[in-house]
This record gives structure tokens, C-alpha cells and sequence, in this order.
């Protein structure tokens, strides 16, 4: 019979084992015609070291030249940069985004307080013109808060004012040169309130207001001295 070789390759915890088995089929199964003849030729064992066997399944890589560490180290340094030069083109964008919104709020937020201080402007017009609205009574009670003067110093102011001029802007006084609601004396006293000064009853009242303000504190008071001196 011819002799019949076969190889098999094992590989157990890093260490090859090569069996030469002559006459021999070491894989074949136990019922085969093969494992009944007699064993002829040799058997050969070759045991290799696991370091050798380590190296040949993943041979070490081999050692970079100092150029190509450089170049290596070039290539990083640029990767890292280009990640970085990246990063900051986005946040500029962000910020610049940012920045046009903080802009179009700030403008926003102007025209806002624009129209409403020309909201609170037209108010306060309209009330002031409200308050030197009327018959000259009418002005003299609406301005009484400005003074910080309650409704109930009016009675006092009407009394007064009713014994100085009956409340005639143009009253004048024969006998001096009073003139006026208040009887300012003289009456161009009260030009620094108004060019108007002989006319309107608005520039008078409150010349007049101030006048009293400034030298008696209250209506009340004035009247108190002109009814006892005749005069305020």
C-alpha cells in the first residue's frame, strides 16, 4: 500500500504544532478505512516558540524614521488647528448673530420707549391743557395740586380773589397800579410768567398761586391776613 501523508496545523495558547504523519490520516474519523492499516513511515514533531509563532501572526511594525515622526507630528498640529480655526469661524458666526439680534432688540426696544414717551408727552399736554381749560375758578381748583393744595383751600382762594378783582383779568385799581386777577402790583409783575400777562387769566393764576405759595403757604393763610389787614 502507498504511503499516505497529511498535515495539520494546530494551534493551542500561542504555540504551533506541525504533525508529519506517514501512513497515518490523524482527522479522519475513527471509523475509517485509514485508521485500520498499519502505521508505516515516521512521525515528526516539530514544537515552535511561542515568540516566534507571536511574530509571525502579527509581525512588529517597523520603527519611523526621525522625518517621518516630524512629518507626523506636522500632520497632527495641523489637524488640530484646522479643528480649532473651525471652532472659532462658528462661534463668530454665533456671535455675530447674536449681535445683530442684541441690535434689532436695543432698536426695537427704543422705538418702543419713543412712542411711549411721545404717548406720555401727548398725556401730559393734553392734561395740562385740561387743566388751564375753563372759566378762570376752574383753572385756579385744577392747578390747587400743583401746589400741593387740597379742594378745601379753594373756598379761601374764591374769597380772596373775589374781594381783590371779582376774578376780572383786566380789574385794575384806580387808586394803585394793581392789576389783574391777583392784583399783582405793579401788574407788569407778572410778565415773567407771560408776555400775555394783561390777557390771559392762565399766566395771572398762576403767578398769583406762586405769590401766595411763597409769602402766606396757603390760600387759607392769605385770606387769614387779608381779613385782618385788608389787604395780602
Amino acid at each position: 500500500m502507498k504511503a499516505k501523508r497529511s498535515v495539520a496545523v494546530l494551534a493551542v495558547s500561542g504555540i504551533a504544532v506541525v504533525s508529519v504523519v506517514a501512513g497515518l490520516d490523524l482527522f479522519s474519523s475513527p471509523g475509517s478505512s485509514a485508521a485500520s492499516d498499519p502505521v508505516s513511515g515516521r512521525a515528526e514533531l516539530a514544537v515552535l516558540n511561542s515568540e516566534k509563532a507571536q511574530k509571525a501572526k502579527s509581525p512588529s511594525p517597523k520603527p519611523l524614521s526621525a522625518q517621518e515622526q516630524a512629518e507626523e507630528v506636522t500632520r497632527l498640529r495641523n489637524q488640530i488647528e484646522a479643528v480649532e480655526a473651525a471652532r472659532i469661524a462658528l462661534q463668530n458666526k454665533a456671535d455675530l448673530r447674536q449681535k445683530a439680534k442684541n441690535t434689532a432688540l436695543a432698536r426695537y426696544k427704543a422705538l418702543q420707549k419713543t412712542d411711549e414717551n411721545s404717548r406720555e408727552e401727548r398725556a401730559s399736554r393734553d392734561a395740562e391743557r385740561k387743566k388751564i381749560s375753563g372759566t378762570p375758578r376752574e383753572i385756579a381748583m385744577n392747578l390747587l395740586p400743583d401746589h400741593g393744595w387740597k379742594e378745601s383751600q379753594f373756598s379761601c382762594l374764591d374769597s380772596l380773589w373775589t374781594k381783590e378783582s371779582r376774578w376780572k383779568v383786566s380789574a385794575d385799581n384806580p387808586t394803585s397800579s394793581a392789576y389783574g386777577i391777583p392784583q399783582a402790583l405793579p401788574g407788569n409783575r407778572m410778565a415773567a410768567y407771560g408776555s400775555d400777562w394783561r390777557t390771559n387769566p392762565v399766566t395771572q393764576i398762576k403767578w398769583g398761586l406762586d405769590y401766595i405759595e411763597n409769602t402766606y403757604g396757603s390760600p387759607c393763610g392769605a385770606w387769614s391776613h387779608s381779613k385782618a389787614k385788608g389787604w395780602y
